[in-house]
């Protein structure tokens, strides 16, 4: 048993699976600090090539890596900057030690972010409003919650929430059901729609607020599907789209369109009478990666990439179609996702 190799694949979701408050991101940040710490490596360079190892062994087995690349890359361009700069701490142990006791107080940081952003976020709802969110982001149920809350304190603010859920009972609906009860045990209303029904509820909405998976470079974002068609319906009735996302999600990926993402997604399944019909061009498949800077490494050993199952599928919502972004370190315009990225990367 205590020879058995570190598995972070398992680990990863296992984490996940003990912790239901646990992003994607900070999941994957966990799981190489627990395989950075469980695996011995002597020198720099064997630390940087393990943690790439692993960040690819990783990126490899989950079919939408996305959100979970926003926390690998944060965490090895956290390493590489610390190990390559003159430390006086002592050897090369003590050096490692201390990178990993600093990787918890990160993972540590990253699940307060979501109360922070709620403090900020519960601001932009105000007395009478009709609030439009969809699927089971945790960081928007804490900002509705904690709206709930100073409704309550202060007895002044009352809204109303239009939830968007699936007829398809996924893990994100659970989520769902259960920020729905949260909010509606605080005494606040609480509408369910099917996804079909968004442009006919619009016109009584006065904002949006959506998760997201990732919040990519030119400011848009990854997030489950129908948040696009969401986006699209507020900008033509003119209200206001939030997006709530904590920091540590923002990942280095510019997509051009919704096929450039760099994950598969069998969205769009074309057939007849004979079955699926697949498409031959395998070479514009590999081409989608073009734009993306992180994503390398997610085919197989096999060569051919896992594919999303349909409940996990995601899409693409341009920046033009955001308001704003709303992050534990303020709001934010959708332009200033790349300036934040390069704080973090240059």
């Amino acid at each position: 048993m205590a020879n058995e190799p570190f598995n972070i694949v398992s680990t990863y979701r296992r984490l996940l699976a003990e912790d239901e408050d646990l992003t994607m991101p900070v999941a994957a940040i966990e799981a190489l600090i627990q395989g950075l710490a469980n695996t011995p490596a002597s020198t720099v360079s064997e630390t940087l090539d393990l943690v790439s190892k692993l960040t690819a062994q990783l990126k490899q087995s989950i079919p939408n890596s996305i959100s979970l690349s926003a926390g690998t890359d944060l965490f090895q361009q956290y390493l590489i900057s610390n190990l390559q700069r003159p430390s006086d701490r002592g050897d090369f142990d003590q050096i490692r030690a201390h990178l990993v006791q600093n990787g918890k107080l990160f993972v540590e940081r990253a699940k307060a972010a979501r109360e922070t952003i709620a403090g900020f976020g519960r601001h932009f709802i105000r007395d009478g409003d009709v609030v439009l969110t969809n699927g089971g982001s945790r960081v928007v149920g804490s900002l509705l919650r904690s709206a709930a809350e100073s409704s309550n304190n202060r007895g002044s603010i009352r809204f109303k929430v239009i939830y968007v859920i699936s007829p398809n009972k996924t893990a994100m609906e659970d989520e769902s059901t259960a920020n729905i009860a949260a909010l509606r045990e605080r005494d606040i209303p609480v509408a369910t729609i099917p996804s079909t029904a968004v442009a006919y509820c619009i016109g009584q909405v006065t904002q949006c607020f959506v998760g997201a998976e990732g919040v990519v470079e030119n400011g848009g974002i990854v997030s489950r599907m129908g948040t696009y068609q969401i986006g699209m319906l507020a900008k033509a009735a003119g209200k206001p789209f939030y997006v709530v996302s904590e920091s540590h999600k923002f990942v280095r990926l510019y997509p051009i369109n919704q096929q450039d993402l760099g994950i598969e997604q069998d969205v769009v399944d074309f057939r007849t009478a004979k079955g699926s019909v697949k498409d031959d061009e395998g070479a514009e498949r590999s081409e989608r990666d073009e734009g993306v800077a992180d994503m390398e490494g997610k085919e197989g050993a096999g060569g051919k990439a896992a594919i999303c199952e349909p409940h996990e599928a995601v899409d693409y919502t341009p920046p033009h179609l955001i308001s704003g972004i709303i992050t534990e370190s303020g709001v934010l315009l959708p332009s200033a996702v790349s300036e934040e990225l390069i704080k973090i990367w240059f």
